[in-house]
């Protein structure tokens, strides 16, 4: 054999699985896990008063038990909004026993269908904004579930007058069977630990609707959320805006919990593949380096290679084959460890351990299925995808 007998392509495929296999320890080795929030606190002050933002639209399975865990905060002040678009929408009855439950908290329904733009949470949240008392501000989902001291811990890093916004991750909580446990492992094991990779490597472009905390004044000169009516990914766009002002994006080492309802692979398909398209249409560079971070499908490739140049004889080929056997060998350790972070017990982590492969392999689909499509799916309406880059260099040349 010549010196050139592996293929430059080879080569490339090589350095692709060593990316690969660096990425994946690095998520094992930055991923803390996700067994618990709640810790002593660390003697900072209470923030001020604090009005909560929820919108809510149509009924869930925990929909009442997510909701009363924010009544059930250790924050002395704070004012609760949750808002439907119409009387009839089963979600304000749910929030009606609410109120008769804690009848001590300041608890208000609001009832109004202005939409004010094409994202119909955004409306919602508009109309809330406009009977807010406080001035720190905190968005959260409905699918969201809090431990007592979350407002506390949330709201402390806005006391630096260089943050404008804290965010939160989550962990799943799966309600069904065993798609709702491939769907937690999408989260648990993909969606946050890449969220600590980024973290750590002082990447701080996020923002998501588990929690958004901030000032009033933060909001009002971000262009508050008329400047985010007509997007897609208003979460990330809002915190965007926050950030072109200069002000920091904190993560905070609160974890709350979301549900995973998703009973068949129709319904969980539809979900994640709107989550990867919604990246695609934020940050297209950074979509399609996702493909690095579905790890087994390159140990496979890894694992296929390293048979291949078994037998090779030249130089070139012992190299390659030694480069690929340790990539395989660490990326399968890396992969072990970051599932154990992210079990929650020894049983969890042996019952989910071979769901690892076909959770990794559905993700390689579901970015190949997102790399294409004009728009996504959300609570039954079909919203085309805005070419999010141009909407944001639009607004941000109308604030000034």
């Amino acid at each position: 054999m010549t010196e050139h007998s592996v293929p430059l392509f080879m080569w490339l495929v090589i350095a692709l699985c060593c990316a690969a296999t660096c990425h994946a320890t690095l998520a094992a080795l930055l991923f803390p896990g996700l067994r618990g929030t709640a810790h002593a606190r660390r003697g900072g002050n209470v923030s001020g008063p604090i009005s909560v933002l929820k919108p809510l639209c149509g009924i869930e399975p925990r929909l009442y038990s997510n909701l009363e865990t924010f009544c059930r905060q250790t924050h002395p002040s704070y004012q609760l909004l949750f808002g439907v678009a119409s009387a009839s929408d089963p979600a304000a009855r749910v929030v009606e026993r609410l109120a008769h439950a804690y009848p001590k908290r300041d608890i208000e329904l609001v009832i109004d269908g202005a939409a004010h733009g094409s994202n119909r949470k955004v409306g919602n949240l508009i109309n809330l904004a406009a009977r807010a008392k406080h001035d720190l501000i905190v968005i959260a989902d409905s699918d969201i579930a809090v431990e007592p001291d979350y407002l506390v811990r949330v709201t402390e890093p806005l006391a630096d007058a260089n943050v404008g916004v804290v965010t939160c991750l989550y962990r799943a909580r799966r309600v069904g069977g065993f798609w709702s446990r491939i769907g937690a492992l999408f989260i648990d094991e993909w969606f946050a630990p890449s969220v600590h990779v980024s973290n750590a490597i002082g990447q701080r472009r996020f923002g998501f609707g588990a929690t958004l905390a901030l000032r009033r004044d933060t909001l009002v000169k971000s262009g508050g959320f008329e400047a985010v009516r007509d997007c897609l990914a208003d979460d990330y766009w809002l915190a965007e805006h926050v950030r072109a002002l200069g002000l920091r994006t904190v993560l905070s080492d609160v974890v709350v919990a979301t549900d995973v309802i998703e009973h068949d692979l129709a319904s969980l398909w539809s979900r994640e593949t709107r989550w990867l398209r919604t990246i695609r249409s934020i940050n297209p560079l950074g979509f399609a380096w996702l493909c690095l971070t579905f790890t087994t499908p390159w140990l496979l490739m890894s694992a296929l290679l390293g048979l291949g140049f078994e037998h090779g004889t030249d130089a070139a080929q012992g190299v390659a084959d030694m480069i690929v056997d340790l990539s395989t060998s660490l990326g399968l350790s890396a992969r072990l460890l970051l599932h154990k972070r992210s079990a929650r017990s020894w049983r969890s982590f042996c019952r989910d351990l071979p769901l690892i492969p076909l959770r990794d392999v559905l993700m390689c689909l579901q970015w190949l299925a997102a790399s294409f499509g004009s728009s996504v799916v959300w609570r039954g309406v079909r919203i085309p995808l805005d070419d999010a880059r141009e909407h944001y260099d639009a607004n941000a040349r109308d604030s000034q």
